[in-house]
């Protein structure tokens, strides 16, 4: 059973919480095992935290859950770039998987719940498949 680890932001944290249950759920089904869960204020303290958890040696990737919301300025779309672009800078510097399980940027309300369960899940089978 190969470990990885969660990076969860907390600005939204109870539906982030069900987004642990699902991945959870998913890395039991994956053959993958969550011995880490990190909480970091939100998807901008991602990409450090990641790091920190890629370089442990007993983890083979990590997942990054979050949202960003659309807001009245351009603010969530630039930094969901830059996150995004760090995770994937992360992931090819220490070449182990990292799963990106964040909602957004750019989600509005209505969005988020229906996006909580796939898109957890499918950040653990990311990181299973390349793993």
């Amino acid at each position: 059973m190969d470990n990885i680890g969660l990076v969860c932001g907390s600005f939204h944290k109870d539906e982030v919480e069900q987004m642990i249950q699902h991945a959870q759920d998913e890395a039991k089904k994956q053959n993958l095992n969550i011995i880490e869960i990190v909480w970091v204020p939100g998807s901008m303290e991602s990409p450090l935290a990641t790091a920190r958890l890629l370089e442990e040696d007993n983890i083979e990737g990590v997942a990054c859950l979050g949202i960003i919301e659309k807001g009245e300025t351009g603010h969530g779309a630039a930094m969901g770039q830059a996150v995004i672009k760090s995770l994937i800078d992360l992931q090819l510097g220490y070449d182990k998987p990292v799963g990106l399980g964040i909602i957004g940027p750019g989600a509005e309300p209505h969005h988020i719940e229906s996006r909580l369960e796939p898109h957890a899940r499918n950040a653990i089978s990311a990181i299973r498949a390349m793993i």
